[in-house]
């Protein structure tokens, strides 16, 4: 398999700007308290991405992100195998983004991984598994 192709949030909302769709998959807790302020962005939460990811134009250039960038890359991952080809993971996610003062609806409170659905303890979804 093809290694993913990642990209910094510069280049992300560079390729926003020209018309890549934005699919965070954050939880809505996690949207809830910040969000990327662009026109368009399509959201996803990883909790549900098996289920929804057909919802993502297969033939539009697209942009993950998370909050840090490993649910989004595990995603990203999700989509080349089932056949998206113009899909980049954003590196470092919402975090890079604020920290660059780049647009964005709300506060960043925070600032690590959550590699399972959010949750700060890394252990479940709130609905007893792990993504």
């Amino acid at each position: 398999m093809n290694s993913a192709v990642e990209v910094c949030p510069t280049t992300a909302l560079g390729m926003i700007e020209k018309g890549a769709l934005l699919v965070d998959v954050r939880e809505a807790d996690e949207v809830a308290e910040a969000s990327f302020d662009v026109p368009e962005v399509m959201l996803i939460p990883y909790s549900e991405f098996e289920e929804r990811f057909g919802e993502i134009p297969v033939d539009r250039e697209v942009v993950v992100a998370c909050n840090v960038g490993e649910r989004s890359l595990m995603a990203t991952y999700f989509l080349m195998n089932h056949g998206y080809e113009k899909v980049a993971n954003m590196q470092y996610g919402i975090v890079r983004w604020a920290e660059k003062g780049f647009p964005m609806r709300g506060e960043l409170k925070r600032k690590t991984g959550g590699c399972c659905c959010g949750s700060q303890s890394g252990s479940s979804n709130g609905a007893g598994r792990c993504c």
